[in-house]
């Protein structure tokens, strides 16, 4: 029977293996937005009584977490008016006045992600803001309200236009993203856009405003993570060889330990030099590594997986690393005796997350 276990040992052999390690990155996409609102024309007039009806759409690609570019077309109707008319308040009437006009505007928006800029890329987070900043042609038409108000005493629209009309717009505002699934969002936009004094038929000495608040959907047009899979290599374990005859036992030597040290480096959140405390103890392993010319050390490098991501993370772990062996040169340490391995996120020694940015080095 125990033949043949031995057998059948060595002629089987078997494999471990480790979890795969799952990287996500930003994939770039097309995006659609579809949004309607209300808008407010900048006027004399009471401010409900100059809201009109918007919507706009917009097709956009996302370069990177951060910036984005649209085409947008948006539109409706814009108005104008008076609080108190001279001529109608004289006569004893109400003395407010206002009137309608259509347009559709058409543009180019540049979206700059402020919530990655300032605190980087993930997949997972449920808000967003963009900076909007762009310009448009406003395509202003059926002003047939302004051009049918009566002749009344003391008041004259000094720009009144008629037809079509275009007119450059400069436009800015923010909007916010609230994250429903990937690739769909609820947004909510804010726009200011400015034109030239013409726009609502009135002299007034100084630019034209329309204002748009604006609610609605985002929609990706393709994968907006790109998830990679990583399997790690299997670990072959050999089957146990043949075990042979016991040597005559011989006289036991006594053991001489080897001295050993290992040495604990931790780091603040972006910083990949040992500074302080952290630092005096960079300086301990090389008085040991001097006194014990007969060791080698090894560094290990980490990174916290609570923070960042994981590309960013490799790269602090491995200067970290390189920084750990860099001092040990230049201390006189030969560079032969140094080993290093940097690994991310993709390993956390400890179970405390900021213990995680840190360089282990053992010296035996």
């Amino acid at each position: 029977m125990f033949l043949a276990a031995m057998m059948f040992a060595a002629f089987t052999t078997a494999s471990a293996q480790e979890e795969p390690i799952e990287i996500k990155e930003f994939q770039p996409h097309w995006f659609l937005q579809l949004q309607g609102g209300a808008s407010h024309t900048l006027g004399e007039a009471k401010f409900m009584d100059l809201i009109s009806p918007t919507a706009q759409l917009a097709v956009g690609y996302q370069f990177n977490p951060v910036l984005g570019l649209r085409l947008q077309g948006s539109g409706w109707e814009s108005k104008g008016g008076w609080v108190s008319w001279p001529g109608k308040a004289a006569a004893g009437e109400d003395g407010s006045y206002t009137y309608k006009w259509n347009y559709v505007s058409a543009g180019l928006d540049l979206k700059i992600n402020l919530v990655n800029l300032f605190g980087g890329w993930k997949p997972k987070r449920v808000f967003g803001m963009n900076l909007i900043v762009g310009g448009a042609a406003n395509i202003g038409f059926k002003n047939d309200e302004a051009q049918n108000i009566p002749v009344y005493e003391g008041y004259e629209l000094e720009y009144l236009w008629d037809g079509t009309k275009v007119r450059p717009v400069g436009r800015f505002g923010l909007d916010f993203d609230f994250r429903c699934s990937d690739r769909v969002s609820i947004n909510l936009e804010g726009n200011a856009n400015i034109l030239d004094d013409h726009y609502n038929s009135k002299k007034a000495g100084n630019p034209d405003w329309y204002f748009n608040a604006l609610l609605g959907v985002k929609i990706a047009l393709g994968p907006t993570v790109k998830t990679t899979i990583i399997e790690p290599d299997p670990v072959i374990i050999e089957p146990a060889p043949k075990p042979e005859p016991k040597p005559e036992p011989k006289p036991v030597k006594p053991i001489v330990k080897k001295p050993e040290l290992r040495t604990e480096i931790f780091y603040p959140i972006r910083e990949v030099v040992a500074t302080g405390s952290e630092a005096a103890k960079l300086e301990n392993l090389i008085s040991f590594l001097k006194q014990n010319p007969e060791t080698n050390v090894n560094v290990k490098s980490y990174a916290d997986a609570g923070t960042g991501n994981p590309k960013i993370n490799q790269m602090y772990a491995q200067k970290r690393a390189e920084n750990v062996k860099k001092a040990l040169v230049e201390a006189g340490i030969d560079e032969a005796r140094i080993s290093v391995e940097s690994f991310g996120d993709t390993v956390q020694p400890f179970s405390e997350n900021d213990k995680n940015r840190v360089s282990i080095a053992i010296a035996k």
